[in-house]
């Protein structure tokens, strides 16, 4: 059976980790999937229809297309799938005019009603498109991790931390050193890390040598916490988180962070880390007592950092659960398997199939 994706880029973070991460397990199955980017051209988006109509199905990612450019997709398509990992029909959290679009709301509203199948990265999301067709024809699939690509914790020592001594480190330090929090994102996202500046300052206030661990392409400074600038390559970025010793994650708590999936999340665990987070949409199901912290005050925050480094054999438990969490739940596997079982049973596709 041939798939085609219609997705902003081949290169954009959603279609490597939701859509071409499966492309083994489809291709083992007999599923074949092509990626294609949205054209930026007129003429280019008039000849969609023509080059997408002889797939068996099409899967729009995130794009919340013109109406008449939806019309066109839906004619020539025999089967469309909608794949969305955000809170499309929202603003997000750092825009000037609110979170409420009217424009968005009705492509959203839009794009569900005219696909068959939808599949969402969380519970929250696929709650609002069922608001908008059929509850059976919105099924979850979240965001997943090739953990083979992350190398897991060892033990090794460090350099004391807030004048207690520390043990325990990541496999790849080679010489003592202090506590490494680490942060992973993008410009975009560093709005969020530079609200929550106050937490971070206490947490390098009440921990002396504290360093946290930026890998983005962007930077900034939450003094006195000392901040290790990293250049994000996707090259490196699983090899980065896993020399650092706790993984940090927080959002504002507003409707489209309750959207997001909880990919920094994953990484950390993958990599075997400790997570800290505040309970925000996913990150209060992925992170609980047996895989880290959730903590909500500046507090709360300093109390488990204070604990995390204090505790080598407790990063070492929480970081291991944490893996195994996302080999079970997260994996390339898991998610691939969701995906194998929705196109072998979805009406439109299964008679194909067969």
């Amino acid at each position: 059976m041939r798939l085609a994706a219609l997705v902003e880029s081949a290169t954009h973070v959603c279609c490597r980790y939701r859509l071409a991460a499966f492309r083994p397990a489809l291709l083992a199955r007999g599923y074949t999937l092509d990626i294609h980017s949205l054209p930026r051209s007129l003429l280019g988006r008039f000849r969609l229809g023509r080059e997408l109509a002889h797939y068996d199905a099409v899967i729009l990612q995130r794009k919340l297309l013109p109406r008449w450019l939806l019309t066109r997709l839906r004619r020539c398509t025999q089967c469309l799938i909608f794949d969305f990992d955000d809170a499309l029909w929202l603003r997000d959290s750092y825009s000037r005019k609110g979170f409420y679009d009217p424009s968005r709301v009705a492509r959203f509203r839009a794009t569900v009603e005219a696909a068959d199948l939808i599949v969402a990265g969380n519970d929250y999301l696929a709650a609002e498109a069922r608001q908008y067709t059929a509850a059976e024809r919105v099924h979850v699939v979240p965001t997943c991790i090739d953990v083979a690509n992350y190398p897991s914790q060892s033990v090794a020592p460090l350099n004391p931390v807030g004048g207690a001594e520390i043990t325990g480190s990541s496999v790849l330090a080679s010489e003592s050193r202090p506590l490494t929090l680490v942060w992973i994102g993008s410009s975009s996202t560093l709005q969020g890390l530079e609200r929550f500046a106050p937490t971070l300052s206490a947490i390098g206030q009440a921990l002396p040598g504290m360093r946290l661990k930026l890998i983005c392409d962007r930077f900034t400074e939450f003094p006195p916490l000392l901040v290790q600038r990293c250049v994000w390559e996707e090259t490196t970025e699983a090899r980065e988180i896993a020399t650092a010793d706790v993984g940090i994650a927080w959002v504002p708590d507003d409707p489209w962070s309750r959207g997001k999936c909880g990919l920094k999340i994953l990484q950390y665990q993958a990599a075997g880390l400790p997570v800290v987070a505040n309970p925000v949409g996913v990150q209060a199901q992925m992170v609980h007592p047996g895989t880290g912290f959730l903590a909500v005050t500046t507090e709360q925050w300093v109390e488990a950092i204070r604990t995390l480094a204090a505790n080598p054999s407790l990063r070492m438990t929480l970081g291991q659960a944490g893996r195994r969490q996302v080999e079970a739940r997260y994996s390339i596997d898991a998610g691939a398997q969701l995906w194998l079982e929705l196109l072998s049973r979805w009406p439109c596709l299964a008679r194909r199939a067969g």
